[in-house]
């Protein structure tokens, strides 16, 4: 079983960055897929980011202002967010997974909120 814990969400206003954080337990992920969705109100959930050991893959609509990266000696995956924008407001999840596209665990979410 894998535990995925958020923690980074909150209040910002457009033009500013937050940094997302997922810690993993219960099993070690070198070998999974980790990533990103999110969910805005009356919205469903929509993928933004993911990164194996060898690629990542991000969307169109937050490319170029998103990064995704992870350690794996911490078993955590962090979403670097930039230049954000009123729209990017949702709740956001962490899921890992063993396809290209991790939708196996996830986590509780964390809100964002961007201001404008």
């Amino acid at each position: 079983q894998v535990q995925l814990v958020e923690s980074g969400g909150g209040l910002v206003q457009a033009g500013g960055s937050l940094r997302l954080s997922c810690a993993a337990s219960g099993r070690t992920l070198n070998t999974y897929t980790m990533g990103w969705f999110r969910q805005a109100p009356g919205k469903e959930r929509e993928f933004v980011a993911a990164i194996s050991w060898s690629a990542t893959v991000t969307a169109d609509s937050v490319k170029g202002r998103f990064t995704i990266s992870r350690d794996n000696a911490k078993n955590t995956v962090y979403l670097e967010m930039n230049s954000l924008k009123p729209e990017d407001t949702a709740v956001y999840y962490c899921a890992a997974g063993p396809t290209t596209i991790p939708r196996a665990y996830w986590g509780q979410g964390t809100q964002v909120t961007v201001s404008s």
